[in-house]
């Protein structure tokens, strides 16, 4: 069981008070990299735990708390994609693990829901991300939902609510994450071992578990390279920027550039950066003869580019029309 992360103490709080009585459905919502998931689980575990310390927290040492460390309590599910639960390895038939929910992950749940709780107490069924739930496997679980045996609590972790059937908002308690402050996920993000924390965390648009995972896998070398043209389009060499580029997933590429352009946006209007902090005098000069209107262009484009980004056929051709139009506006 992971810890509580610093920020989440007033959200556990709030758990609390409403473990007190529990909804049938409980729906976690939030942006990604806030810990939705862990705060479910160590949620879950604190329903399920037959000493719970003082504060709620799971005591992890009575036999309910082993079974949840090992994965086998009877009380509890997980329900996710098998592409989490597999960790990328292959299915037995030798296809790649779905990344959705299926309707079958669902019906399986039926012999469960069917039996009295083990310990005579609650029983937990926590789905993340809930989003990932085809229409099938959504339409199964409202029957559950709308149904649910004694003592059943449904929790639904979500940073994309209106993707869900609103049959299903309808029927959970909305439960909304507090939004990680900066001081406290900086100085959560320095205790992992983060050279930069400020920088890693603006980068990651201020989701600390996101920062600390973008750390720890590639793209960090990408992205100063991309912010290293950006900061001089005149001479920007689109063709050869978007080829070294081809092989760096494209919505994290696209989030990148959102990130820079709403800078550019921000010091235009306002004078402030959200993202580069220490790059105001760049910026400044960047935005100095553009046109708000143009920004605000600029930024629809990309929007609208983060939706395609997931379809691309050629990634090449795909950031050399963005990086073309980058270099177009800031060049006039």
């Amino acid at each position: 069981m992971a810890a509580l992360y610093p920020w989440q103490k007033n959200d556990w709080q709030r758990l609390q008070e409403l473990s007190k009585r529990p909804p049938q459905g409980l729906l976690f919502k939030g942006g990604k990299g806030i810990g939705k998931l862990d705060l479910a689980v160590n949620f879950a575990h604190s329903l399920l735990c037959q000493k719970p310390q003082a504060s709620g927290i799971a005591c992890g040492v009575c036999p309910a708390c082993h079974w949840l460390a090992q994965g086998s309590h009877p009380d509890f599910r997980l329900l996710q994609p098998d592409a989490l639960s597999l960790a990328g390895e292959e299915t037995e038939s030798g296809k790649k693990p779905s990344k959705q929910i299926t309707v079958e992950q669902v019906r399986e749940l039926a012999d469960f829901l069917g039996l009295s709780a083990h310990q005579g107490g609650m029983r937990v069924v926590v789905i993340f991300p809930a989003e990932a739930m085809n229409s099938n496997a959504a339409n199964a679980l409202l029957k559950s939902l709308e149904e649910p045996p004694p003592n059943m609590l449904f929790i639904l972790v979500t940073h994309k609510p209106q993707q869900l059937l609103p049959t299903i908002l309808s029927r959970c308690v909305s439960f909304t994450l507090s939004v990680p402050d900066a001081p406290t996920a900086i100085c959560w993000l320095h205790e992992q071992g983060i050279k930069n924390p400020e920088q890693a965390l603006a980068a990651a648009g201020f989701s600390p578990l996101l920062a600390l995972q973008g750390d720890a896998q590639t793209g960090t070398d990408e992205r100063a390279k991309l912010l290293s043209a950006l900061r001089q389009p005149a001479s920007l060499d689109v063709f050869a920027l978007a080829e070294m580029l081809q092989k760096t997933e494209q919505v994290l590429v696209v989030q990148w550039l959102q990130q820079w352009c709403y800078d550019l946006a921000a010091m235009k209007l306002a004078g402030s950066l959200r993202y580069h902090t220490d790059e105001a005098e760049a910026i400044k000069k960047l935005v100095a003869s553009v046109a708000p209107l143009e920004l605000a262009r600029l930024q629809k484009l990309l929007q609208t580019a983060k939706r395609e980004a997931q379809h691309t056929l050629n990634p090449k051709l795909f950031f050399e029309s963005l990086l073309l139009a980058y270099r177009q506006l800031l060049t006039v």
